[in-house]
């Protein structure tokens, strides 16, 4: 877990800002056979940089996270573990905030969604709905490769029973971190 008091502002501050311009706060629904929700949720933090020194920064002082390189040469840091989103991302953002409105809005969905995956909601299909609506306008609507339409007919119309715990791949515990 990160102590995100420990570090240093000015550097903080400097990724904060760098993820302001550069950095993208995301939530994906992908199709999945393996479960009764025929829909698997993933948040994911990310920030692409030719310069793979100051993603390297990002994964340091995050204590998180993944990095790899594009075919096109283009460095990659991604976070998309729930536990590491909740324990480190968030907290770290908490602290060293956005400037830009679009990002402060494109976090306090993505903090939304956190706290509604860790509480199993969008193990529903209602969860599956609330997800769509916060994500609606999250990345400016982004590209989407699946529609709102299209991902709620896959569900079905009365499929609102929650999946048990011992059988949701990952379980997160809550932290009140993301309340912040």
């Amino acid at each position: 877990m990160l102590k995100v008091r420990s570090v240093e502002p000015k550097v903080g501050w400097y990724l904060a800002g760098f993820t302001d311009g550069e950095g993208s706060f995301n939530v994906a629904l992908r199709p999945r056979d393996d479960c009764q929700v025929p829909w698997k949720v993933s948040l994911c933090f990310n920030v692409s940089q030719r310069d793979r020194v100051i993603l390297a920064l990002f994964k340091k002082h995050l204590a998180c996270g993944t990095m790899r390189q594009r075919k096109d040469g283009v460095w990659y840091y991604e976070v998309n573990n729930l536990t590491s989103i909740v324990e480190n991302v968030i907290p770290f953002f908490n602290r060293f905030g956005f400037l830009s409105a679009k990002k402060k809005r494109d976090f306090s969905k993505f903090k939304q969604l956190a706290k509604l995956m860790q509480a199993g909601d969008h193990l529903t299909r209602t969860g599956i709905e609330q997800v769509l609506e916060i994500r609606r306008d999250m990345d400016d609507g982004g590209k989407r490769r699946y529609t709102d339409e299209e991902i709620l007919a896959r569900i079905g119309a009365s499929e609102d029973s929650r999946i048990p715990r011992d059988h949701m791949p990952n379980p997160t515990p809550r932290n009140p971190a993301v309340d912040e």
